[in-house]
């Protein structure tokens, strides 16, 4: 992950050390000290960690990126199907995809 100091001095926005974000709560979920070390909590709805990540690789819980929708149920003109996860699905096209023109 690109520090949040080099976005903003990208983008031309001042700021001091040390960076600090928190959520409504005053949970913090990010921070970043001038000698490059940061990290990032990510909570739930009550506020605990889920996941906690690093500048030094370390990386502890599940990311909510890598959540998946299994299991969730959703309705397609009043039809209810529940989803699965397909693992290493590859698309195979019709063979009349590739007819030539």
């Amino acid at each position: 992950m690109k520090p949040l100091s080099d976005t903003l001095t990208e983008l031309g926005i001042a700021f001091r050390f040390p960076i600090k974000i928190e959520d409504k709560n005053g949970c913090v979920t990010y921070r970043e000290y001038s000698d490059d070390f940061w990290y990032k909590y990510e909570r739930d709805a009550n506020g605990s960690p889920t996941y906690y990540e690093d500048s030094e690789g370390t990386k502890l819980g599940t990311p909510k990126s890598a959540k998946t929708c299994e299991g969730k149920v959703v309705e397609v003109d009043g039809i209810k199907y529940k989803l699965t996860a397909v693992k290493d699905y590859e698309y195979k096209a019709p063979e009349w995809v590739n007819w030539p023109v």
